[in-house]
């Protein structure tokens, strides 16, 4: 009788366990590309549906690079390819986006980014997306994924591998920004501050501290409003989803 009671009581246990796991997973199985009800009373908005790149266009072009297609629900390039950009500015805002890369996949997001260079990264901050075991950028942390390229570096480990889905958060709001990856801060810093011009420019009275390779540009990183942008001409497959974003007041 009492090994009868404990079988019984051990599948009510599991029964009530595999219930619990059925509840959590519904839950979790939300479709990609939607906003649930609290996210649009937030303020969400899709910058992608899934079906339409309606939203985007290519850098200093008005329709998108062939290149990028809709595969899935996904917005994919498989090969290098124009940068692409939003049609409208944004100031301050948070940023959701889900992406992945194949291996020596390197891309990166870029805000507040303008159209007055040949390139977008010639005015914007970047947050690196790569594949971190055989991109060369991902050698060095301050170029390794979630960095905020060349000026805060990344942390290892918090990064996917190749093929799997990341999640991307990024906050700008005045001069403060935060980069975020897989529910982890990687970084966060003031625009404009001392340090940051430090950094950009370099230390005249440090020889180790040189200038960065986008101090030339002089409105470098200084819009106060600007394009999200994606790289495309780096090398590898990108795939990207759940693309949204809320404007902050």
């Amino acid at each position: 009788m009492i090994r009868s009671l404990s079988r019984l009581a051990l599948l009510a246990a599991t029964g009530s366990a595999l219930l619990g796991s059925s509840v959590v997973l519904s839950a979790q199985a939300t479709p990609i590309n939607t906003l649930s009800a609290a996210e649009k009373k937030d303020g969400w908005r899709l910058l992608f549906d899934g079906k339409s790149m309606s939203a985007w266009r290519g850098y200093k072009m008005a329709d998108m690079p062939p290149e990028w297609a809709i595969v899935d629900g996904t917005l994919t390039k498989t090969k290098t390819t124009e940068d692409i950009v939003t049609r409208e500015e944004f100031a301050n805002f948070e940023l959701m986006v889900d992406w992945k890369v194949e291996l020596r996949g390197n891309s990166g997001i870029f805000y507040r980014g303008t159209e007055k260079e040949s390139r977008v990264y010639w005015s914007a901050p970047e947050y690196q997306l790569a594949e971190d075991s055989l991109t060369p950028d991902s050698r060095n942390i301050m170029t390794a994924v979630g960095a905020v390229y060349g000026f805060y570096p990344s942390k290892r480990g918090v990064g996917k591998r190749a093929g799997e889905w990341n999640s991307t958060r990024i906050v700008c709001n005045g001069s403060h920004v935060e980069h975020w990856l897989n529910g982890v801060m990687i970084a966060q810093y003031e625009l404009w501050s001392p340090e940051w011009m430090l950094k950009l420019h370099g230390d005249p009275s440090d020889s180790t501290k040189k200038p960065l390779k986008f101090a030339p540009y002089k409105d470098w990183g200084m819009a106060k409003s600007g394009l999200i942008a994606i790289q495309g001409d780096h090398n590898g497959a990108l795939s990207l989803r759940n693309m949204k974003i809320r404007v902050l007041k």
